[in-house]
């Protein structure tokens, strides 16, 4: 077994004795819960310790693995610079986590082969690898839960790991993908999931008071005191964005990393004192355990779901889908005479005969995967629309990797059918549910749909719309609204 504990820990800057300057004592459980833990992970003698963290270089697309050989960090930022700690990386374990990555997707037994290789190139290699930036010193995540071990324990490396803005399954397959690594070396390792709790804890702490704070605090330590590691995985974005949680997809790479094993959990400790949840908790692993695949048990469960919805899909929506699949799968762009026989016979006469502006929405696994539209037709008809801007969201999106043929079937698709736009005097005349809005500044124009998840003021949905437009604060802007027929 490769894997041989694993640990959720905060990183508080203000526990630290050097920072605190008394205040530490607030949270002497947090602080407890540390000490025991730097404990159980002496006495389990890992060669390397992986640590994910929030406050390491983070991309949109990409995990960064931390290259070179070593690095240093300070305390410095927070007025303690005598805290210093430096490290070793286990270049060894980089390397074997970045080449399983490149061949994601590729047997154990055709790899090295000249058969794997042709396979690899024909699949998108995981976005993982040392690749980026490159970051000399260890961040406070990384740098907080070395403090306590070092104290305890020094004979060891470690795989620094950031986290990305990909979606939860995605950092459970990166935790997949470093158990494989380490069961291929037979290196034994420690994996900790630095991540604070909510920052949403109190009205009078550092970031306010929102009701999802103490939620999402009670559902995760529940959560990981269990070992109820599946549940991780269906968290909303939106609730997480609300509650300003730190450390979950932290949590779900770990998860990841215990993948098939037996697993213990146990609570430590848990304090909001400051206004932002600190959780720890220890995992105790065990022998491996068929029933505990959860990334597998998850998407056959939201492939079940996907066709069930995909049966009563609107006639829209089925045609976006149609569009994208077609031309991912066979390179073709289908028009108007491929929608011929019964299964497009529900598609009203408008759709042929109307113009109008489109947005085709993709989500996959709760999170935005592309989005294309036009806000004034384009095309011949509202048909020719969905059609060009199905294939536009998922091929050239240029915030994402274009979708390949293996993500297909994970897709859920909407579709916006605009109306046309109208200048408004001012925010008085929005609705967030019920109005889109348009902001320009002379060649600067930004688009936001209605009604969308997360979005909850009309100062918000302009800020959004202003951002996407490159328009900055101070800039003047004139606004249009205009509603829509959404189609999911």
């Amino acid at each position: 077994m490769a894997i041989v504990g694993a640990f959720a820990v905060p990183h508080p800057p203000i526990m630290l004795p050097e920072v605190g300057r008394g205040e530490e004592e607030k949270i002497s459980a947090t602080t407890a819960s540390y000490e025991a833990v730097a404990d159980e992970i002496a006495r389990l003698k890992p060669e390397t310790i992986v640590i994910s963290s929030p406050h390491s270089i983070m991309y949109a697309d990409y995990f960064h693995i931390s290259p070179g050989k070593k690095a240093r960090g300070d305390m410095g930022k927070f007025n303690a610079p005598q805290v210093k700690i430096s490290a070793d990386y286990d270049t060894e374990l980089v390397d074997e986590i970045c080449y399983l990555a490149d061949l994601y997707g590729i047997d154990d037994a055709e790899m090295g082969t000249a058969g794997g290789r042709r396979k690899a190139n024909e699949l998108q290699a995981f976005p993982a690898g040392t690749q980026g930036e490159r970051d000399a010193s260890l961040d406070h995540g990384t740098l907080i839960p070395l403090y306590y071990i070092t104290k305890k324990y020094t004979d060891f490396k470690i795989v620094r790991i950031g986290l990305s803005g990909l979606p939860l399954p995605m950092h459970y397959e990166m935790g997949q993908i470093i158990q494989k690594a380490a069961d291929r070396l037979g290196r034994r390792v420690v994996y900790v999931a630095s991540g604070d709790l909510s920052h949403k804890m109190k009205a009078e702490g550092p970031y306010g008071f929102a009701k999802e704070g103490p939620e999402y605090d009670e559902r995760i330590m529940s959560d990981l005191k269990n070992a109820e590691f599946e549940n991780l995985l269906s968290y909303d974005e939106v609730f997480l964005e609300k509650c300003a949680e730190c450390g979950h997809r932290s949590f779900v790479m770990m998860a990841g990393a215990l993948d098939g094993l037996r697993v213990t959990g146990q609570q430590l400790s848990h304090e909001a004192t400051f206004g932002v949840g600190y959780g720890i908790c220890r995992f105790e692993v065990g022998a491996p355990d068929t029933t505990r695949h959860f990334l597998e048990n998850y998407r056959e469960s939201k492939i079940a779901q996907l066709r069930e919805k995909k049966r009563s899909e609107d006639p829209y929506v089925r045609l976006a889908r149609f569009s994208l699949e077609s031309y991912i799968t066979t390179g073709k762009r289908i028009t108007q005479k491929d929608l011929q026989g019964k299964e497009w016979e529900d598609l009203p006469e408008e759709i042929f005969s109307a113009k109008a502006g489109a947005f085709v929405s993709i989500h996959k696994d709760g999170a935005l995967r592309g989005c294309i539209g036009t806000i004034l037709p384009t095309c011949k008809c509202v048909a020719d629309e969905i059609m060009q801007n199905a294939i536009s969201a998922g091929t050239t999106d240029p915030r994402f990797s274009a979708i390949t043929e293996k993500e297909l079937e994970f897709l859920e698709m909407s579709v916006d059918v605009l109306d046309e736009p109208e200048p408004i005097k001012g925010p008085e005349e929005l609705d967030v549910k019920r109005y889109g809005v348009i902001v320009t500044s002379g060649r600067k124009r930004g688009l936001l749909l209605p009604n969308l998840d997360g979005v909850d003021s009309i100062e918000q949905q302009i800020d959004i719309a202003c951002q996407k437009a490159g328009i900055h604060e101070g800039e003047g802007y004139m606004l249009e609204r205009f509603e829509v027929i959404r189609h999911e």
